[in-house]
């Protein structure tokens, strides 16, 4: 919160940019951390107002998908090799729970987007058919529990906005904006404020 602008001041002027030069703001809109998104989405909804640009919403496990399958060996496979190939992105929720969805090697996604708690008997009909590579938070702690020889784990698969840019690029292309006013993040789960264990 108090950094971000800051960085989004830095790196424009790196780059010999002006913040009016800017045609739309991409965000990631979840799921993910309450506040982070709040933080994000709000800062994107303030830099369109002010210059009047539309906004672009990226689904955080779409670009996340993206991200493990451009650092995944499998990618060197030949195309018709590749087409039993799903994607597992998974970002870290409570215990053993994450918030998840598969997405082909076209990055399109294939299932409901919701929070999932992992079991040893987790996609175990999906792995019967398919490849998966898994990666992101919350696929570390599910290395034990998903064990098959279809089933890939990436590691060191972090939030970037380099992976952002091909979903985003193709929405302005298209003219897919989101309403500005309107547009809320994708929280997936209620949030549900609790009491900081300091005070209690």
């Amino acid at each position: 919160s108090k950094l971000l602008t800051i960085l989004i001041e830095e790196i424009l002027f790196e780059n010999n940019f002006k913040i009016n030069d800017v045609d739309t703001i991409a965000v990631s809109e979840g799921p993910g951390s309450y506040t982070g998104l709040r933080i994000g989405v709000s800062t994107a909804k303030g830099i369109c107002y002010a210059l009047n640009k539309p906004l672009i919403a990226v689904n955080t496990l779409q670009s996340l998908a993206i991200n493990i399958f451009e650092n995944s060996h499998l990618k060197q496979l030949p195309k018709n090799e590749k087409k039993n190939i799903l994607i597992c992105p998974m970002i870290d929720a409570r215990r053993m729970e994450v918030y998840t969805g598969f997405f082909d090697i076209n990055y399109k996604i294939k299932n409901e987007i919701k929070a999932d708690i992992i079991t040893s008997d987790s996609y175990k009909d999906i792995l019967s058919e398919h490849i998966v590579l898994f990666g992101g938070s919350g696929s570390e702690k599910c290395m034990d529990l998903i064990r098959n020889e279809k089933a890939f784990f990436i590691h060191n698969i972090s939030f970037s906005a380099k992976y952002m840019t091909k979903i985003s690029y193709a929405a302005y292309l298209k003219k897919e904006f989101v309403n500005t006013a309107y547009f809320e993040p994708f929280y997936l789960k209620e949030f549900v404020a609790g009491v900081p264990k300091r005070l209690v």
